[in-house]
């Protein structure tokens, strides 16, 4: 099977990819194309896969760049050719070609930005812990930080969970609450005194607070697809015992 490539008009002609689940070695609760390094998956099959997605990219797999997500407003410079390790942070920004920036989600948003105009890039992993914690606008700070600019920047977010599939309980909807009143926007009713709620309309809310020229979603709910998408929540109500990552990827 062929990988299949999710990609947006809005950040060609840079050289982006939200990948599926589709067209990897993985097996099992795995199957296709897990790139989490992190999950119970054979390690040798996990870097397979992740040669075949640095493929796709054009790079070679020491060239694709990642962190250690860990629902953090945290960025990464990335500046070398050759990342040495993973550090704990849960976005990169870079102005340097050659380097492929990646993020891995399973429900979680990947947000991909490109100023084109300043040649600088970045990728970003935002649950809602992230979103409400200021990690896209961080990762805004640190694009400009390297002579990027908000007004130029394009921001896509990839497949997440969409709002019909993220049910939450009174207690989550308080967090955003207390946070500001406005977020309640952001949730309707569900069954009994659960609610719905809508992480990529959150997502583009803060990315358009923030400023950038232009903010899209690409539509597709990564709980709704199991064929295309891993899905956390989706292992989760299947009572799994892990779950496969996707991975997000771009590149100057």
């Amino acid at each position: 099977m062929t990988l299949e490539i999710i990609t947006s008009d809005a950040l060609s002609p840079i050289r982006h990819g939200f990948f599926t689940r589709h067209g990897g070695a993985s097996s099992g609760i795995y199957a296709g194309l897990n790139c989490g390094q992190g999950s119970g998956d054979q390690s040798e099959v996990v870097q397979i896969n992740r040669a075949r997605v640095a493929g796709a990219m054009g790079v070679s797999p020491a060239h694709l760049a990642g962190v250690h997500q860990v629902h953090s407003a945290d960025v990464v410079h990335v500046g070398d050719a050759e990342q040495q390790n993973r550090p704990k942070a849960d976005a990169l920004v870079t102005a340097t070609p050659g380097i492929a920036l990646s993020i891995l989600t399973a429900d979680c948003q990947p947000v991909l930005f490109a100023d084109q105009a300043h040649g600088v890039i970045g990728a970003a992993h935002a649950g809602w812990k992230g979103a409400i914690g200021g990690v896209l606008e961080a990762t805004l700070d640190a694009m400009e930080a390297l002579g990027g600019a908000r007004k130029d920047t394009t921001a896509i977010i990839g497949p997440t969970i969409g709002a019909q599939a993220y049910e939450v309980g009174p207690e989550f909807l308080e967090r955003f609450l207390d946070e500001d009143p406005a977020y309640g926007c952001f949730f309707t009713k569900g069954a009994g005194t659960r609610l719905q709620f809508d992480l990529p309309a959150f997502g583009l809310h803060r990315l358009r607070g923030a400023g950038v020229g232009h903010a899209g979603w690409t539509g597709h709910c990564t709980y709704s697809d199991a064929a295309k998408f891993y899905s956390y929540r989706r292992a989760t109500h299947n009572h799994e015992a892990d779950y496969g990552r996707l991975i997000s990827t771009i590149r100057l």
